[in-house]
């Protein structure tokens, strides 16, 4: 006689999740200091484990060295984007004396038209103004030292990063035997699958994020440089990588650039861009997002919305830029056991209900 098997009441299962949920999220939150170098580290061994394997395979490097050197080209190509980014500040800072003079003309410009649209007295206005500097000014000081605590805790931040790359890639075949181990034979077939697809969708999510802000960097540097803008190479860079913040990107790129252009050049300038990085953010989403990167992560608008606000409540800047491949590894997971398929059918897009659909219609 075969004993029965007891399945819990749906209220009681989906209280057990909703429980799990929450004590998960306790732990992120709370854990957000180790977990978030951790993650971006697990990030960049994905991305350069083909390079790593390379100098082991070919040129029968250590697995120590190799891993350094992978980390060390990584560091560099950051490096470069940074010394551009760099250099066309500079430019930016040596037109000072006549950025304050142009800022003073558009603010008197400003000033004017606030009088005659609100009857509201320049020297009103100015004063309101002279206030404010005052308060700020005041507390100079403090903010001094949050800005070099801020730069100090964000260089550790990377330092941790590039520390858990190199461990995450060195100790790697040790790590997946641990996983393999933990989820027995049994499971050994679907580990595998669950862990070569990570890696797969993984990498070329990041490729395509990278080829998307180069695609988008130079679309705005051509289009700035037509319009005649002093600074097209800076703000098409800004674009470029704003750009890589899913949704909210947008409205900083297009805040800085107006900003920019408008204390640089007349009100004209700064609408044509305005207008122009509008138009490359329609562009982007409706075409060239979904053709390199939406194509490697199947996720819904939805979901993906809700996961860069919970992101960006949870960590910050950083939990928006690891909310997406985070939720696809989940989907990735969901998609291959069969007690979660439906969690990863709610994670998917329209293409998951026409595969039930067709599915359901062959067995029909």
């Amino acid at each position: 006689m075969t004993a029965k098997k007891f399945i819990a009441p749906f209220y009681e299962r989906l209280s057990l999740i909703l429980i799990g949920i929450l004590a998960f999220g306790f732990v992120i939150v709370q854990g957000k200091e180790i977990l978030d170098p951790l993650m971006f580290g697990f990030l960049f061994a994905i991305l350069l484990l083909p390079v790593s394997g390379f100098f082991e395979q070919k040129l029968r490097m250590p697995r120590s060295a190799s891993s350094f050197l992978a980390i060390i080209l990584l560091v560099a190509f950051v490096g470069g984007v940074l010394y551009l980014v760099g250099s066309q500040i500079s430019r930016l800072m040596d037109d000072w004396p006549m950025l304050q003079k142009q800022i003073a003309e558009s603010l008197n410009n400003v000033y004017g038209w606030i009088e005659n649209t609100f009857n509201y007295n320049v020297d009103k206005q100015k004063a309101l103004i002279h206030k404010t500097e005052v308060k700020i000014m005041s507390s100079g000081t403090e903010v001094v030292g949050t800005t070099f605590g801020a730069v100090s805790s964000l260089l550790l931040f990377y330092v941790f990063i590039m520390i858990f790359t190199f461990f995450i890639l060195f100790y790697r075949k040790l790590l997946l035997g641990f996983v393999l181990q933990a989820f027995g034979k049994d499971n050994e077939v679907i580990v595998h699958d669950i862990v070569e697809n990570i890696q797969g969708i993984l990498r070329q999510y990041i490729l395509g994020l990278v080829f998307e802000m180069v695609i988008v960097a130079t679309v705005a540097c051509a289009a700035f440089w037509f319009i005649g803008i002093k600074y097209a190479v800076l703000l098409g860079i800004i674009v470029g990588l704003f750009n890589i913040i899913p949704y909210l990107g947008i409205f900083s790129a297009l805040a800085l650039s107006v900003l920019i252009t408008f204390a640089t050049g007349p009100i004209s300038n700064a609408v044509w861009v305005g207008a122009s990085v509008i138009g490359i953010h329609l562009i982007d989403a409706n075409v060239l997002l979904p053709a390199v990167v939406g194509s490697k992560v199947r996720l819904n608008a939805l979901i993906t919305f809700l996961g860069i606000i919970l992101g960006e409540m949870m960590w910050g800047l950083s939990g928006m830029f690891l909310s997406i491949p985070t939720i696809a590894i989940f989907k990735i997971i969901f998609d291959r056991i069969e007690s979660t398929k439906a969690w990863g059918y709610l994670l998917g897009g329209d293409n998951e209900y026409k595969k039930f659909a067709e599915k359901k219609m062959k067995t029909e």
